[in-house]
C-alpha cells in the first residue's frame, strides 16, 4: 500500500510539530512538508506533491475559499482536510462547498485526527462530531421534553459523579455489560455521543433528573459540589466552544467558584491585574501566541499562581517546555473530564 503523503499548513510552528508528532507514529503516513502561509503552501504543493493537505484557515497571505478553489483546480485528486479551531456554521459550510473533503476541530481528541485522515483518504467526507451535532441535532426545546426511566435517571446521575462503568455496576447491582448496553441506549435517547456530552446535557437541562425531588437533591449533595467554594479559576483558550465546555464541567464540580475567561495573553494579563486566580488553565496554542509565553508572563506576575498548560496535541516537548516555564502540569485536553478536574481542584484547595 502506498503511504499517505501529507503536507501540513499552519502558521503556528507548535501546531505543525504537534500534528507531525501525532501522525508520524502511523506506518502508513509520511509527512512530506510544512507550510506557514499562502505562498509557502503553494510552493510546497508544487514541490512535494502530497496526497493529503492538512491546513488551517487563518494563515497570513491566505484566503481560504479562493485558495481552496485554486488548489482543487490545480490538483484535482488531492484530498483536503481543514484542521481549525473555528466552528462557525457558515465558515464550515463555505469551506466544504469550496472543495474541502473534511473539517476537523483542533480541540478534538488526537485519536480522531487519524480517523479523519483515513475517512478523507477513503473518499468519504469528514466532519468533527461537535459540528455534526450543531448541524443535525434536534433543537434543545425538543430534547428538554424527554422523560427518563428510573434506570436512565440513575445512570445519568452516576455519570455526573464521574463513576466508571465498574463502579456504576456496583452501585446499581448489575453487570458491567448491562451498564454498557444501558449507556448506549441512554446516549441514543439523549442524542449525544459520549459521557461528557451526556453530563453537559444534564447541566443544561437539570430538570430531566427531577432535581427538586428530595432523593435527587440528596444524591447531588453527596457528590460534594459545594466543597470547593471561594475558588477563582481562569480559563485561557482561543476556542470559545472549548472554554464553554470546560466552564460547564467546572461548574458541575464547584458551582460557587468564580470563573473567568480569556482568549489571548493580553486579556489574561488584564484579568490577573484585577483578580488573583487560584488556578489557571492555559491552552498551548493561542492564535499567534502560545501557552509557554503566557505561562512565563503570568509566572512573573505571581509565583503563587497554579498554572496548568493544556493541549489537543500532547507532545513530549510541549510537556518539557510547560514544566520549565513554571506550569505545575501539562495535560491532554481529552483527559479533562469531571474526575480529573475534581482531583486538580481538590489538590489546589488543600
Amino acid at each position: 500500500m502506498n503511504p499517505i503523503k501529507i503536507l501540513i499548513a499552519d502558521d503556528h510552528s507548535l501546531v505543525r510539530q504537534g500534528i507531525r508528532d501525532i501522525l508520524e507514529d502511523f506506518e502508513d503516513i509520511v509527512i512530506v512538508g510544512e507550510a506557514w502561509d499562502g505562498p509557502s503552501l503553494f510552493a510546497e504543493l508544487a514541490e512535494t506533491k502530497p496526497t493529503l493537505l492538512l491546513f488551517d484557515v487563518t494563515m497570513p497571505n491566505f484566503d481560504p475559499i479562493t485558495s481552496l478553489h485554486e488548489i482543487k483546480q490545480t490538483y484535482p485528486t488531492l484530498r483536503i482536510l481543514v484542521v481549525s479551531a473555528y466552528d462557525d456554521d457558515m465558515y464550515v459550510k463555505g469551506l466544504l462547498a469550496a472543495g474541502a473533503d473534511g473539517y476537523h476541530l483542533k480541540g478534538q481528541p488526537i485519536a480522531q485526527l487519524k480517523i479523519a485522515v483515513d475517512q478523507v483518504m477513503s473518499g468519504q467526507k469528514w466532519l468533527a462530531s461537535p459540528l455534526v451535532n450543531k448541524f443535525i441535532q434536534p433543537t434543545i426545546s425538543k430534547k428538554s421534553s424527554l422523560t427518563l426511566t428510573t434506570r436512565q435517571s440513575d445512570l445519568l446521575r452516576l455519570l455526573t459523579q464521574s463513576l466508571d462503568n465498574q463502579n456504576i455496576a456496583i452501585k446499581l447491582g448489575i453487570s458491567i455489560k448491562t451498564v454498557e448496553n444501558n449507556l448506549t441506549k441512554l446516549y441514543r435517547y439523549l442524542d449525544v455521543q459520549s459521557r461528557l456530552e451526556a453530563v453537559n446535557y444534564t447541566l443544561k437541562h437539570p430538570e430531566i433528573l427531577s432535581l427538586s425531588s428530595p432523593q435527587a437533591t440528596s444524591d447531588i449533595d453527596d457528590i460534594g459540589f459545594s466543597t470547593f467554594s471561594g475558588l477563582s479559576i481562569l480559563l485561557i483558550d482561543d476556542n470559545a466552544r472549548f472554554r464553554r465546555e470546560l466552564r460547564q464541567i467546572v461548574n458541575i464540580i464547584t458551582p460557587k467558584a468564580m470563573i473567568y475567561e480569556a482568549e489571548n495573553i493580553s486579556e489574561a494579563r488584564h484579568l490577573v491585574d484585577h483578580i488573583s486566580p487560584n488556578l489557571i488553565f492555559i491552552d498551548m496554542i493561542l492564535g499567534k501566541e502560545d501557552g509557554i509565553q503566557a505561562t512565563r508572563e503570568l509566572r512573573k506576575k505571581s509565583p503563587l499562581f497554579k498554572i496548568i498548560v493544556i493541549s489537543a496535541y500532547p507532545d513530549k516537548e510541549f510537556h518539557r517546555l510547560s514544566i520549565e516555564s513554571g506550569a505545575m502540569a501539562f495535560l491532554d485536553k481529552k483527559d479533562l473530564d469531571i474526575a480529573s478536574l475534581r482531583q486538580i481542584i481538590s489538590d489546589i484547595s488543600v
